[in-house]
């Protein structure tokens, strides 16, 4: 038996603005163009369906042109974001891809071909809010695939029935494997060891040594720093057209300047750095998805906080923060959703507040019990949080909910820490209510710009 994901699935280098609407679109065109193998060479036209949440938002999450880039074999985790616009802009002009003219396997179709994509908003299919259909036509007929954007980045492909592809089993023995937050609790029990030590001894058990499972967290953290300091330190206006300034460069001088014995709380640098990192995201930057891009601003904010703000704190601090906060996440991906297209908001600022919430009660010292807590306190107060981008785009209200977000991870986390543990509502309760809570929610409230504020402010 394994736990779900591992950490460095749950945490991932990709791009802005959306983890289901752009890394998971641009994995999914990837991989159907991978799938035509030699046979792209004798594509003549492509057919790209956006369905559901996909379809009525993905203009305003940039689907279309992560679209564009999978279908010239780009990578989320190492395409650059300037490369992406400039293919998206030839797009514009030429409607044609060359398929697979980036593909690390070499093959590339001989010259482009025409590529319509659709939006679909009225059209769902059954699995997931968040599809997409490729067809290739040839000569000979048509190739089809369809695949769903499951949030964070995830995507899984349909096994023709509406389905999606059983997974095959893991031939990886976990020595300390988990699906529930009662599991992981009772899991670092018997082995007498915290959270994150729990976690490190599953990601050795995949492959990595303690020295490379270190080195990719720290990696993840440099990625993380430099989008706080580029969001921190980048002006302007954002793209999409609702005219949002950027803030973080004001809010920065604002607090470097404040007399002393009148500066503002930490609250205000941890909201600062939130901010910083969804600002970049909204423009399409570089980002970690954690666990989507949509909400990638907590973990960072909270993370640095400890770095700045916790007497002692070093790399161990860094490495024991993330796992803690990835086998919280990968709770939630195992048992429940990280996609606002399906469970609303709750699903991504909440999960990444929770998953936050337990990496700083971690690194204070927290027990099992306590870090679990602190995950159920910061998802207890995002329940019924709806996802109502207001123009399909990712920026109001999304940026100032990872500012929110972060603060509230900060504060469950020391309420878990002022306890014993001892919980009246557990993670594994809570957990079960986001998904019951999602399921009543109205589908216009469920990252469609159809409801709430999407609705009530006007975008111009």
């Amino acid at each position: 038996m394994t736990d779900a994901v591992s950490t460095f699935d749950l945490f991932s280098v990709g791009v802005g603005p959306s983890s289901s609407h752009t890394v998971g679109p641009m994995r999914a065109a990837r991989d159907f163009v991978a799938g035509l193998g030699e046979c792209r060479g004798s594509v003549t036209s492509v057919r790209v369906e956006l369905f559901g949440s996909l379809g009525s938002t993905g203009r305003g999450h940039g689907t279309d042109r992560a679209v564009v880039a999978g279908l010239l074999g780009a990578d989320p985790a190492t395409a650059d974001p300037d490369w992406i616009a400039a293919q998206a802009a030839d797009f514009a002009v030429t409607g044609t891809v060359t398929l697979g003219a980036t593909a690390a396997d070499g093959v590339t179709a001989p010259r482009p071909v025409p590529v319509a994509i659709e939006f679909c908003p009225a059209a769902r299919l059954p699995y997931h809010p968040n599809a997409l259909r490729f067809t290739a036509v040839t000569a000979d007929g048509a190739t089809e695939r369809v695949f769903y954007s499951v949030g964070g980045g995830f995507i899984v492909a349909d096994d023709g029935t509406g389905a999606p592809v059983a997974e095959s089993a893991d031939p990886v023995t976990l020595p300390h494997p988990f699906r529930t937050g009662a599991e992981l609790v009772a899991q670092c029990a018997a082995a007498g060891v915290g959270v994150a030590e729990l976690m490190c001894r599953n990601e050795v058990a995949r492959g990595l040594t303690r020295a490379e499972c270190r080195a990719k967290l720290q990696d993840l953290w440099t990625v993380m720093s430099q989008c706080i300091q580029l969001g921190c330190h980048t002006e302007g206006v954002l793209p999409g057209g609702l005219g949002v300034r950027r803030r973080a460069p004001r809010l920065l001088r604002h607090l470097k300047h404040q007399p002393e014995g009148g500066r503002l709380s930490d609250f205000d640098w941890v909201s600062l750095w939130a901010l910083a990192v969804n600002e970049q995201n909204a423009a399409g930057g570089r980002v970690v998805t954690a666990p989507t891009n949509g909400a990638a601003g907590i973990v960072p904010a909270v993370l640095n906080y400890a770095m700045r703000f916790l007497p002692g704190s070093d790399e161990d601090t860094v490495v024991d923060f993330l796992l803690a906060a990835g086998a919280v996440g990968a709770v939630y991906k195992a048992t429940a959703s990280i996609s606002g297209a399906e469970v609303g908001c709750q699903g991504e600022i909440g999960v990444a507040c929770s998953m936050a919430a337990a990496g700083l009660a971690e690194v204070l010292g927290g027990s099992p019990q306590q870090v679990a807590n602190a995950a159920e306190i910061g998802l207890e107060h995002h329940l019924g949080l709806t996802c109502d981008p207001v123009g399909g785009l990712v920026q109001v209200p999304c940026i100032e909910r990872n500012a929110v977000g972060a603060t509230t991870a900060i504060t469950a986390a020391r309420l878990a820490l002022a306890g014993d543990g001892q919980q009246i509502v557990s993670l594994d309760q809570v957990i079960a209510t986001m998904m019951a809570t999602g399921r009543d929610m109205q589908t216009k409230y469920k990252e469609t710009a159809e409801g709430g504020l999407a609705l009530s402010v006007v975008a111009c």
